[in-house]
C-alpha cells in the first residue's frame, strides 16, 4: 500500500456537525475498500485566492490515508459524486515529510 495525502475543500454553507459527518463518512469509505485513515487534520475555514462555486471562503480538511494503488481511482470517484466538497487534490505523500 502506498501512502497518499488528499486536501479537500467543503462548502462553507454547512455548520461544523455537517462537516463532521462527511469526514466520518469519507474515513469509513476508506475503510470500507481496504484503506487506512492514518491523520485527519480538520483545518477550518479559510478564505479562497479566487471564486468557486460563487463561494469565497471554504472548509479545509487534509487526509493521510494508506491506499492500494487500484483503489485511487475510485476514491477520486467518489469524492466528485459529493456535491457538498468544492475541490479536491489527491498526492503520493512523500516518505521523508
Amino acid at each position: 500500500m502506498k501512502e497518499y495525502e488528499l486536501m479537500t475543500i467543503i462548502k462553507p454553507n454547512m455548520d461544523a456537525e455537517d462537516v463532521n459527518k462527511i469526514v466520518e463518512k469519507f474515513e469509513e469509505y476508506v475503510k470500507s475498500i481496504g484503506g487506512n485513515v492514518l491523520n485527519t487534520d480538520k483545518i477550518g475555514r479559510k478564505k479562497l485566492s479566487y471564486d468557486i462555486q460563487k463561494f469565497r471562503d471554504g472548509f479545509f480538511v487534509v487526509y493521510r490515508l494508506e491506499l492500494e494503488e487500484a483503489s485511487v481511482a475510485e476514491v477520486k470517484r467518489q469524492i466528485k459524486l459529493n456535491d457538498n466538497i468544492l475541490r479536491s487534490m489527491l498526492l503520493v505523500a512523500d516518505k521523508v515529510a
